[in-house]
């Protein structure tokens, strides 16, 4: 099992941070075209989600998985989403990204007075925490890049 890469997005669509560990095929296209494809598709799947869905979606849209990989998706109260592309393998990991997110991004960004809200999140503390969190987790493997 592996992590291939991770999205932070804001209420806007504006990618805050992207990390990628694991990723052997790059998309072909600039980084700024690749995250609003991302966020477009995930704007497309939770508005799908939520008018088709025959039940109430308390939780909404948490996951989606292809034939290569799992999309998990993590949406807070403020409209920060955290994305994170894993193999077929990875169970749901909700508390993964909630950690991720309270953790690490609130603690990290939000509460830093020199990390301006809303740009492309420079914090190396940041960064190197997020990895080294994500380089410790079960589902995380050395060997698949």
């Amino acid at each position: 099992m592996t992590v291939h890469n991770l999205y932070l997005f804001d209420r806007n669509g504006v990618c805050l941070h992207y990390s990628e560990w694991h990723c052997k095929k790059q998309a072909g296209i600039p980084k700024k075209e690749e995250y609003k494809l991302m966020y477009g598709m995930l704007f497309s799947i939770r508005s799908f989600v939520s008018k088709m869905s025959p039940l109430d979606m308390k939780d909404g849209f948490l996951a989606f998985q292809t034939s290569r990989y799992k999309l998990h998706y993590y949406e807070t109260p403020t409209g920060i989403k955290v994305v994170m592309n894993t193999d077929l393998g990875v169970g749901p990991i909700r508390d993964v990204l909630h950690h991720i997110y309270s953790a690490l991004y609130v603690e990290l960004v939000v509460k830093n007075p020199l990390c301006p809200l809303g740009h492309t999140v420079q914090s190396e503390l940041f960064r190197s925490r997020l990895d080294s969190y994500v380089r410790s987790l079960p589902f995380f493997s050395a060997r698949a890049g």
